[in-house]
């Protein structure tokens, strides 16, 4: 079987794990990506699970980077396969951290976590304020721009 090369592409970067952690629990990310299964409208997160399909939490690195990453933005589905809202009021699955997302994008809209709660700031087009809000659980208002 051939050997086969790994080559780093410019612009990429790769350091020890003990030293990713150092990087994180310092303060020293300016932004952080996460998925999630829900987001509060204070922000919160909860992005593990404890469900009777798992043999074990998969809690992961996600809560060192909600603790130490300076901006927290959210990617996920705006619901689940079943249709329930990802976007909550509070949230029912066990919390990763508290407070800490500032910005999440669905596929539906892209939305920011605010004192008042979620303030959306682009919609999919076609989609009205009323038809966003149906599909989610917390209430939504406009964001000002």
């Amino acid at each position: 079987m051939p050997a086969s090369n790994v080559t780093l592409r410019t612009g990429g970067s790769y350091m020890h794990h003990a030293d990713s952690f150092a990087l994180i629990r310092g303060g020293h990310l300016d932004l952080c990506v996460l998925g999630a299964f829900q987001v509060a409208d204070n922000g919160d997160i909860a992005n593990w699970s404890t469900s009777d399909n798992e043999s074990a939490p998969a809690v992961g690195g996600a809560m060192d980077l909600a603790a130490g990453a300076r901006r927290i933005w959210v990617m996920m589905d705006h619901t689940t396969k079943t249709g329930e809202s990802r976007l909550v009021h509070r949230c029912s699955y066990p919390l990763t951290a508290l407070a800490c997302v500032k910005r999440v994008y669905t596929n539906l809209a892209i939305l920011d976590v605010t004192e008042e709660g979620f303030a959306v700031r682009e919609m999919v087009d076609g989609m009205t304020l009323d038809d966003l809000q149906k599909v989610t659980d917390a209430p939504l208002r406009r964001a000002k721009m």
